[in-house]
């Protein structure tokens, strides 16, 4: 146990004075919340690393590797890959060019303030607070396996280290400190993946022993399925807000492109080996045990403690980036999309920053909440993903390439589309649950528009084309 507690103590000592480094040095809400659209090519790709190989990598497609097998990358991990990437070079330029916060943003922008409500709380609670809660979950696990802590201590433990770190540091912190836990994080990674190959025996023994369906990129459901599941998880990764902040944050278009395209197509890489290392368990892990305890035990069992801290020392890095990550999303929801654009549209600086630094406190509180009592926070976070999606997905693209959409238009495919993905499970219709929420999203958005007149408050413009010439600026 002395090298967990070894590690956890020199982690977290490194991560507060980087905090309390950047306590002093940020001075402005632009530096707290968006790096002042000046971080640079290394810390881009680090962070996206980071934030990506979070919970869900390390414990929860480990798990699903070892119940489904490989096609579970196929489903969830490639389709939210290649999304990312589409959306880091399709939209990165002109997103960037807009010199925007967050998504809600974008559409405040285009319809004006109260056009934002919508996807500011969908982004700031229905999406960042399980998520958040789910990264506590897995910190309090690391704990309670590594130093022995009963589960709620973990929790509370979890929650204030989570807090205190970026409430002092806000994204300049996170960025620069994942840039060096991506290392951390795909060292660890590496480790278990060659640590367990050896131990199942090889490929070859390995290959030999394991079903055909757990090596198939199909698995046993076929390519319909595999489609269907690409569709309900992938393109919310156009509208996560995690990838815009870091467009935001780059210093140039160019940087926000080649670091977006290098951190995810790491980060794709990386992503293989979870659902490889849960296959592999099958090998030598009772096929009874809980899927979400596999990285647990394949790390507990097969590696001594001095290379094994450094691979719980991986998740724990994971899990404090995107708990980081997850919180300042909500923040900057609550801060500019709801008190500045509702509320205070003259807030000086010193009342966005006590403001964003509140907002971070609440949505850390409300992370704690639902980590203490919703049972499933896992299905939780799928809800959010999907009904972040279909919500999101049709209305953001309209506004990029389409000037006929109208105010309630978009609203209206809004409150539609939440109420058809939210009621789907009660109604008896023979159609996948995403398909029918992105349909009703899309039709909803263009019968309405085409009977509705502009807003005054509008600004009637296709936001892709516009302003070209102001990215020779920007680089």
């Amino acid at each position: 146990m002395i090298w967990y507690i070894s590690y956890t103590v020199i982690y977290f000592i490194l991560m507060f004075a980087m905090g309390i480094y950047y306590f002093f040095k940020i001075k402005t809400y632009d530096d707290y919340l968006i790096g002042s659209w000046n971080t640079g090519f290394w810390p881009i790709v680090g962070t996206i690393i980071s934030t990506w190989c979070g919970a869900a990598v390390f414990i929860g497609w480990m798990g699903m590797g070892f119940t489904v097998g490989l096609s579970g990358f196929f489903k969830f991990a490639l389709p939210g890959i290649l999304f990312s990437l589409l959306l880091i070079i399709v939209f990165a330029s002109p997103l960037r060019r807009q010199q925007l916060y967050t998504i809600a943003d974008l559409f405040g922008e285009r319809f004006g303030g109260r056009a934002g409500i919508i996807p500011s709380l969908l982004s700031a609670i229905i999406y960042s607070v399980p998520t958040l809660a789910l990264q506590i979950v897995g910190l309090a696990s690391i704990f309670n396996i590594t130093l022995g802590l009963e589960t709620n201590s973990a929790i509370i433990l979890s929650f204030l280290l989570m807090l205190g770190f970026t409430i002092l540091g806000g994204l300049p912190a996170t960025i620069i400190t994942d840039a060096l836990q991506s290392i951390i994080v795909i060292i660890g990674i590496i480790v278990l993946a060659i640590t367990s190959l050896n131990y199942a025996g090889g490929l070859e023994n390995i290959l030999a022993n394991t079903p055909a369906e757990y090596v198939s990129p199909l698995g046993p459901e076929g390519l319909s399925e595999i489609l269907l599941y690409a569709l309900s998880v992938g393109p919310f990764y156009v509208v996560w807000q995690s990838t815009w902040q870091r467009i935001f944050a780059s210093k140039s278009e160019e940087v926000a492109k080649k670091a977006g395209i290098t951190g995810f197509l790491i980060a794709g890489a990386i992503s293989f080996l979870p659902f490889s290392i849960g296959m592999i368990a099958r090998q030598y892990v009772p096929l009874d045990m809980h899927p979400d305890l596999i990285f647990s035990y394949v790390t507990a069992e097969l590696i001594p403690p001095a290379i094994g801290g450094i691979v719980f020392l991986g998740l724990m890095a994971a899990l404090m980036t995107g708990a980081t990550s997850f919180i300042l999303q909500g923040s900057s929801n609550l801060t500019r999309d709801l008190y500045q654009r509702l509320w205070n549209p003259d807030a000086d600086n010193k009342q966005l920053m006590f403001v964003a630094r509140g907002a971070v406190v609440a949505i850390s509180v409300l992370g704690v909440i639902v980590a203490f009592f919703v049972t499933d926070i896992a299905t939780a976070y799928q809800w959010a993903l999907r009904l972040s999606a279909t919500v999101l997905l049709f209305p953001f693209l309209a506004v990029m390439f389409w000037r006929g959409i109208t105010k309630k238009g978009m609203v209206w495919s809004m409150v539609l589309s939440v109420i058809a993905t939210i009621g789907w499970p009660f109604m008896n219709i023979p159609i996948d649950h995403t398909v029918f929420g992105f349909s009703v999203s899309i039709i909803s958005m263009v019968i309405i528009s085409l009977l509705t007149n502009h807003d005054k408050t509008e600004q009637v413009r296709p936001v892709y084309w516009e302003d070209l010439d102001s990215a020779n600026k920007d680089n």
